[in-house]
């Protein structure tokens, strides 16, 4: 369970996230963060919180963001709010590292969706976009679909899909939560 002052890095897609305030904290209120995202890094993929609204404030550096058709670069001191429903992506838009905070009301399942991709992608288990292969992602989407969604295609779309390849995800041991260490086994006894 992630804890305030808890650090996770995601190698493959530059962020490294420190927990400012959890869910736990704010009795499911919110959860802050503040993010560094390397040159070149980006968030894993374009995506929706159907419920949730975030509010970025730029520390240092440059952040890209696209909210829906709309591109924007946000210095620092910079708030850029992305309301539930919004389809949005951020990226590093400059040469040095990127720092943000960034509040997500109300929390429902984010920390869970982060610590499960983040130690996705530090154990290898990512392709070079950060994402995992389809049955594991449709395992994982299905859990957290309250939380993110893609864009597109529409949302029912999304979840007929789910209910095909969840099951099949399932079925070959993929589970909704990825804790860091599972699947690195365990060590001999002497």
């Amino acid at each position: 369970m992630i804890q305030a002052g808890q650090s996770i890095v995601n190698p493959v897609t530059g962020e490294r996230i420190v927990f400012h305030k959890t869910s736990r904290e704010t009795g499911g209120e919110a959860v802050v963060i503040e993010t560094y995202v390397e040159p070149n890094g980006f968030v894993a993929a374009a995506h929706v919180h159907p419920a949730q609204e975030e509010r970025f404030e730029v520390v240092r550096g440059s952040v890209g963001f696209r909210l829906g058709r709309k591109k924007m670069v946000a210095g620092p001191g910079r708030r850029v709010t992305v309301p539930a429903g919004t389809p949005h992506k951020f990226w590093n838009a400059g040469d040095e590292t990127a720092v943000f905070v960034c509040e997500i009301r109300p929390a429902l399942q984010f920390e869970s969706l982060i610590e499960t991709m983040f130690s996705l992608a530090a154990e290898g288990k990512t392709n070079r976009k950060g994402m995992p292969n389809p049955l594991r992602l449709a395992v994982i989407a299905q859990a957290h679909f309250d939380t993110v969604r893609l864009p597109f295609p529409p949302a029912i779309v999304q979840r007929i899909g789910l209910a095909l390849g969840a099951p099949l995800g399932r079925a070959v041991g993929y589970r909704p939560v990825y804790l860091p260490g599972e699947g690195v086994p365990a060590p001999a006894a002497a």
